[in-house]
């Protein structure tokens, strides 16, 4: 192993000892005393077979095993849509497998990408705390022996496996619903983005070009929260080795989900190969996620994501961790914002195989890990259709070297991500895809409140100058932290005249945070006392990602007597006011903003 990951790994492990040896206590006690379903009364078996007739014997007979099915399934949104028919063909392959299945339950799946810069953008974050209370609530009832849990997208990953990891005692494997086939290129759909805000095109050109981006079912096609989510998976093995980006639709989906039914039969607590969740997500696989994230390039999300996963198996990893981690993995991915490609010609070119066969080979991942389908080294292995099965075979070259190159000679030597602290205390940034001339910016800021305000500045002209936007009172206690995306067009349309341009904020700026540099998750957050609340139109700041700094350069006396700006209130509609027992008990971001773990002790 490199010596940096193994140094880390061994960080995480000794500082999580306490709570990782609960949290396996918590399971084993689930395995050997908790509710199952053999030991529920015979009117509470009757309620839980009653929906089915045609599984309702093999039930009775307790033949094999029953897989509870978590659905994130709407037909609103891309992504999602694909699993409509997923429960009623994993039953066909649960029998086929000697076992039965039944859909425990929904879990809401909202889109950032509808709700950017609008209202509904402040319940996204703690919609992944309902998702985890939601599989909670389907899993509940006692009636599975695994699961399979459906969901892709941007909260709903993270907020299954928080919820499932609770019951860490029984198999789970992960079923994705694939990427949409290309559209218009992501770049000329940001060229597009940034004419518009400057103006040059009207909202008709726009929306053609938007809907010539996302098109059809599947997740979108850059490498955003939703596709990185797709990419941790396969690096803690709990996909079917190359399920991440088979296109929907498709021979090689259908068959990779039929594995995935087959396979959760065959690794029950009464068969000889037992593989239960809460062992398969361990330190080294939550090392491995962060390894992965930082090998391509991934979401910015899952700096809060991730300790949030984590957190749930008794497990503690901080920004320290990803920092030091980044330092010694290699960039071997530019995709889309951090290259041109979107994640189609990343699987073209060798896709997650060729990633974790390099990576592996290259001593960055843990090739020990508890996985849901084989060794970890099967990962490495592309899948293809052969007859009515599956056979898995080397990825060979990278098939396009602007895409995905080897570990001896990649993009970078580093990862993308860094730590930033100082007076406005800390922060993180991605730097994969900002031009390294541009990682150290010093500027007058200009205070905001919303990015609202930040877009009506811009289109006013005030912000054709060098300056620092500071977008303040937007974390989780504040307003539930809202993804700050509309601002990537204005910004970028600033630095492209020209002008040194950064932002800052106590808020998020998701996966789609491009070639502008900004210092996200400012913690601690201004609501409450934190430093960007001391902030003032006109103060120098100076963001180097170079030397991993943050700094209002305001005299130390002065900086101290400042009075903290006053929070704006709590807006109310669009359902925001019932989220508020949420945003209370909300943990700073570096814990994973979440309002859970707290009331559970956690």
């Amino acid at each position: 192993m490199n010596p940096a990951v193994s140094a880390v790994t061994d960080r995480i492990i000794q500082r999580s000892r306490t709570g990782r040896a609960a949290y396996l206590n918590l399971i084993a006690r689930e395995r050997d005393a908790g509710l199952k379903r053999p030991m529920l009364g015979c009117a509470n078996l009757a309620h839980g077979y009653a929906g089915t007739e045609e599984d309702r014997d093999a039930m009775k007979a307790d033949r094999g095993m029953n897989i509870g099915i978590v659905t994130s399934y709407n037909d609103m949104l891309s992504a999602h849509a694909v699993y409509y028919r997923y429960p009623e063909q994993m039953k066909v392959w649960a029998r086929e497998a000697g076992a039965t299945a039944q859909v425990a339950g929904g879990v809401p799946a909202m889109c950032d990408g509808v709700t950017q810069g609008y209202p509904g953008m402040e319940l996204s974050l703690f919609s992944r705390d309902t998702i985890a209370l939601g599989t909670a609530v389907a899993l509940s009832h006692g009636m599975f022996e695994g699961a399979a849990l459906l969901g892709i997208c941007d909260k709903i990953v993270p907020g299954l496996l928080m919820g499932a990891l609770r019951f860490g005692h029984l198999p789970m494997i992960l079923i994705p619903g694939g990427p949409m086939r290309t559209g218009l290129a992501n770049k000329q759909k940001a060229a597009v983005r940034e004419a518009f805000a400057e103006g040059k095109v009207g909202r008709e050109e726009l929306l053609d070009a938007e809907i010539g981006a996302y098109h059809s079912k599947g997740t979108c096609t850059f490498y955003g929260t939703a596709n990185t989510n797709q990419m941790m998976m396969e690096v803690m093995g709990l996909h079917m080795p190359g399920a991440a980006f088979a296109n929907p639709g498709t021979k090689l989906r259908q068959e990779l989900t039929r594995a995935a039914t087959h396979r959760l039969a065959a690794i029950g607590w009464d068969g000889d190969d037992y593989r239960p969740l809460g062992h398969c997500v361990d330190e080294k696989a939550i090392v491995n996620a962060a390894v992965g994230l930082l090998a391509t390039g991934g979401s910015t999300n899952h700096l809060i994501h991730l300790p949030a996963i984590a957190r749930a198996a008794g497990i503690m990893i901080d920004w320290e961790d990803f920092d030091a981690l980044s330092r010694a993995v290699p960039l071997v991915a530019r995709v889309y914002p951090n290259g041109s490609a979107d994640v189609n010609g990343f699987e073209d070119a060798g896709g997650m195989p060729f990633v974790i066969r390099e990576l592996l080979g290259a001593g960055l991942l843990h090739g020990d890990i508890l996985t849901v389908a084989g060794d970890f080294a099967d990962y490495g292995r592309r899948p293809v259709v052969e007859g009515d099965g599956l056979r898995w075979e080397d990825p060979g070259a990278s098939g396009d070297d602007t895409i995905l190159r080897p570990a001896s000679n990649p993009f970078s030597p580093e990862g993308g991500f860094r730590i930033l602290a100082g007076n406005l205390g800390r922060a993180c940034i991605k730097v994969s895809a900002v031009d390294r001339e541009r990682w150290m910016i010093e500027a007058p800021a200009r205070v905001f409140h919303d990015q609202a305000e930040v877009q009506a500045a811009f289109k006013a002209g005030e912000l054709d100058r060098d300056v620092i936007v500071v977008v303040r009172f937007q974390g989780p206690r504040a307003n539930g932290m809202p993804e700050l995306h509309k601002l990537t067009p204005p910004l970028g349309v600033l630095q492209n005249r020209g002008f040194k341009v950064a932002l800052v904020t106590d808020g998020r700026m998701s996966g789609a945070s491009g070639k502008v540099p900004a210092a996200i998750h400012c913690s601690p957050e201004a609501l409450g006392g934190g430093p960007l609340g001391k902030v003032r139109d006109g103060d120098v700041i100076r963001l180097d990602a170079v030397n991993g700094t943050l700094e209002a350069l305001v005299d130390a006396v002065e900086w101290d007597g400042r009075e903290l700006a006053e929070c704006p209130p709590a807006a109310e509609g669009m359902g925001r006011e019932l989220f508020g027992l949420f945003r209370g008990a909300a943990d700073e971001a570096e814990l994973g903003a979440s309002a859970i773990f707290a009331g559970a002790g956690l």
